[in-house]
């Protein structure tokens, strides 16, 4: 049951991801504008530069405002890697309690080659 509900939130989350993809690609876009504008904001001198790079960077940062929703996408890609993560420490566990089939399969293995 635990596995099932585990399951179905994996699916919900990834779509939930996908869904905010555009958003994700359009905050990456606008941040690496606004970084930009204000980086060429402080390297100019001219007051027409300085008034430019400014209205660019405001633009950016409008875009920015708008591609907020994008947060809840970043929020389940994060969780599902924790829960993917989660999910493999948990087959790591039951890997080492180990079946008891994989277990007489091994030292069947180790006995023969003993034998050998």
């Amino acid at each position: 049951m635990k596995k099932v509900l585990m399951f179905s939130l994996a699916v919900i989350l990834a779509i939930v991801a996908l869904a905010s993809l555009g958003h994700i690609i359009g905050l990456a876009i606008s941040l690496v504008v606004v970084y930009i504008s204000f980086k060429q904001f402080l390297k100019s001198h001219s007051f027409w530069g300085k008034l430019l790079w400014a209205l660019i960077g405001i633009a950016g940062l409008s875009a920015v405002l708008a591609s907020l929703p994008a947060l809840a996408g970043i929020l389940a890609i994060y969780l599902l890697y924790v829960g993917y993560k989660h999910w493999k420490k948990d087959e790591n566990v039951e890997g080492t309690k180990g079946n008891p089939f994989d277990n007489f399969d091994r030292q069947w293995d180790e006995l023969k080659n003993k034998l050998s």
